[in-house]
Formats: C-alpha cells, structure tokens, sequence
C-alpha cells in the first residue's frame, strides 16, 4: 500500500530544529495535511521555548528535547501557559516525555518514527544524523553539515536510500536522476541565486554590513544560512554534500548563478540531454518530499505560473570576488577532517562578522587561513578511505573554531 493512499497509517516524524525556519515549515506541511503524518518528537535548541511549547500543544508529540538543560523549567512553564492559553482543563491534553541536555536532540533523533527531519543548523546536528541512522530511520537531511564533516563516517552508517536530501538543490538533484541510470549522468549542475551581491567585484565588497548580507533577494531563511548565501560557502557546502549524497566527482559538479532561483538543480546526461527541476521558491516543496519520500505531497507549495512570460537567467560563478565554492572543493577534494574544519571555521567567521569583529571579505579569507593551517599541523590526518572517527571530526572541528577565534579576536 502506498504511503499515500488515503487508506494507509500516518507516517510518524520526529523533527529536529522544530522552532527555526525548516522546522516550522515542516510543520505547517503536516497542519496542512492531517492524517497523512503525525508528529512524534519536537527537539529544539532552547532559545524559543514558548514556540515550542505551543507546537507541543498543537501536535501533541511523545517527546519534546531542548538542548538547552536549563531550559527545562521554562519549557515547562511555557507549556502550562500555552495550555491555560488555549483553555485547556488539566488532565484535557497529554505532557509529553522532556529531555534536556546536549544529548537531548539526539535521543529524539532515535525516537520511534518513520522519519527523522534534520533541521539543526551547524556542526551541532552530526549527533543527532549518526542517531537516526544507527535507529534505522529515513533521515530527512536538512542539516547538510553532519553529512560534510562527517563524510565517510556517516555513510558508513546510512543504509542505500537511508538519507533523503531536503536541500531545494539536492531534492532537485534527485528528482533528475530520476531520469536516467547512474552511468548515464555527465555532470550535476548546482545553481545559486548569487545572494544580495550578485555581479558585484571583490572591491565593491569592502565595507559589507550584517544587515546588507542579511537581505536575501529570493529566500527567507535563518541567519547564519543567509550569510552563507551572501558569501556563497553555502554553495561550497552544497558542492560537498552532492558529491556525498551521489557519488559523483567534485570535478563533474558545476555551479551556475541563477538569480530568479526558480531552476534549483540540473543533472546533464551523457546523450547530452539536461534535466532541470524548477518551482517557485519555497522550501516547503522539498520538505515535504523528503518527509513523504519518495512520494509528492500533493499541493505541497504554489507550482510555476505557466500562463504567463518568464525570463530565467543563468551565469557563470565569479570565482575570484566569490572564491568560497573553490577552496570547498579544496577541502572535499583532501578529505578526511578538511570538511569539518572548513565549515567549523566559517560558522565561527559568521559570529565574529555579525558581532562586528571581522569584515565581509575577511569570512572567506580566514576560512582559507585555518584550512591552510590545518595541513601543516602534526596530526594523522586521514583521509576519505582512512578510518575517519567521530573524534577525528569532533578533534577537528574544535581545533578549528578555536584557531577561528583566536585570528578573529579583537585587542
């Protein structure tokens, strides 16, 4: 029987990073579609503990995380407010089971489901991807950081098919190859909006505010994903996920700039033949295929208004004002801990470019500097075939931000 059979059981869906930007619209996917999912676990960092608390009350999930330990009380006092709110009598809705601590989201990753959505931001949500896949669950990846640090550990642990990429780019990835057997496929062709500087020179980047790199022209995300799209390291991120999730070579991945964000992805095959997937922009499109893969939620965002003109632009990626998706596919291309310091130095390079601390230009340049660093340091550096650990990552990773803070801290 088809999940999507009216006839068919619920799929259950524990979602991880409920109170930021894919964890409520993954939520507002299953409102809008009752009885084909049912919340099984809410897991949040702890800063929106009210929003928490109302999702809680409204899907009524067996188990609620907060990262955050101390949070609990809040959590709970939030809860009980929510429920005098909405005139609720004691003993009128059930209290879920709360865990809180920095293993919290991880045991909500495990929890019974289908599905696990991995909606945390950051190095943060690589314990909680290995959990999913070490229960056996799908896992709806959103959160392509645990798989870029993680590399080979993590899949290593996933099952064929046990991911599922909910990235608007990978889910069209996807969707294309579909379209032909894996030795047909000639390339992966990634497109990037180009962010709020798009066709501006490296010059014309001095002086960048937060607040500039912050107003994304297509996409309404969270902060730190957004400064990534300004910078383009999250097209970088994208560059090494792609080559993960499809076993295609970094040199057979391109990146096109595609300002109306309206082609998410393309795969060229090898008769000549490309294939594009293309909707409005709208992350709910890809959520909700990677929550009900491999089947599509019907009305799951608004389609492509077909009866009027359109004009999509395409461009090649500038390089040297942009050199962030050039030094990722360094980093993807050395393996091992590379990813992980790559990425642990950008989200590190972010918090110092939001609190003042470090220019535009210096995110990419100090990335470059640490990742430049970490090859001459005396370490066993493996390599994507050499027993990567997860205290190789995590022993990466920290090396990482702390060389990160120290070029980044202000006298």
């Amino acid at each position: 029987m088809s999940p999507s059979s009216p006839d068919a059981p619920a799929r259950e869906l524990v979602v991880l990073g409920s109170t930021g930007s894919i964890g409520t619209q993954a939520l507002d996917v299953v409102r809008r579609n009752p009885g084909r999912f049912r919340v099984t676990g809410l897991a949040a960092g702890g800063g929106r503990v009210d929003l928490l608390a109302e999702q809680a009350l409204e899907f009524r999930p067996d188990i609620v995380a907060v990262a955050k330990a101390s949070a609990a009380q809040d959590l709970q006092l939030a809860f009980y407010a929510e429920a005098k709110r909405r005139g609720y009598a004691s003993g009128d809705y059930p209290i879920p089971k709360i865990v809180t601590g920095p293993d919290a989201v991880a045991e909500a990753a495990a929890w019974q489901c289908d599905v696990v959505l991995n909606g945390v931001t950051g190095a943060l949500g690589l314990a909680s991807t290995l959990a999913a896949l070490d229960a056996g669950r799908t896992l709806a990846l959103a959160n392509k950081e645990s798989l870029i640090i993680g590399g080979p550990l993590v899949k290593g642990r996933a099952r064929p098919g046990q991911i599922v990429p909910v990235d608007s780019e990978h889910s069209a990835l996807a969707q294309c190859l579909r379209g032909g057997r894996a030795e047909e496929v000639r390339r992966l062709v990634l497109t990037a909006s180009g962010g709020p500087f798009r066709g501006r020179s490296r010059d014309e980047l001095t002086g960048v505010t937060p607040e500039q790199a912050l107003n994304h022209p297509t996409w309404d995300m969270g902060p730190v994903v957004t400064i990534n799209s300004a910078t383009l390291v999250n097209k970088g991120l994208e560059v090494i996920e792609a080559h993960l999730l499809f076993d295609v070579p970094m040199d057979r991945i391109e990146v096109m700039v595609h300002p109306q964000s309206v082609i998410h992805s393309m795969v060229e095959f090898t008769d000549g033949s490309t294939l594009a997937q293309a909707s409005p922009p709208d992350m709910r499109l890809p959520i909700a295929l990677g929550i009900d893969w491999p089947d599509r939620v019907p009305d799951a965002a608004p389609g492509v208004d077909w009866t009027r003109a359109h004009t999509w632009e395409l461009f090649p990626l500038d390089d040297e004002a942009f050199p962030a998706v050039a030094l990722a596919r360094r980093a993807g291309e050395l393996g091992g801990t590379y990813p992980a310091v790559y990425n642990a130095a950008n989200e590190e390079c972010v918090d110092a470019f939001r609190a003042g601390r470090l220019p535009f230009l210096g995110i990419v340049d100090t990335v470059a500097r640490v990742v430049d660093e970490h090859g001459g340091r005396d370490e066993r550096g493996p390599g994507p075939a050499g027993g990567l650990t997860l205290d190789d990552v995590l022993a990466a990773d920290d090396w990482a931000r702390t060389r990160t803070t120290e070029l980044t801290a202000t006298d």
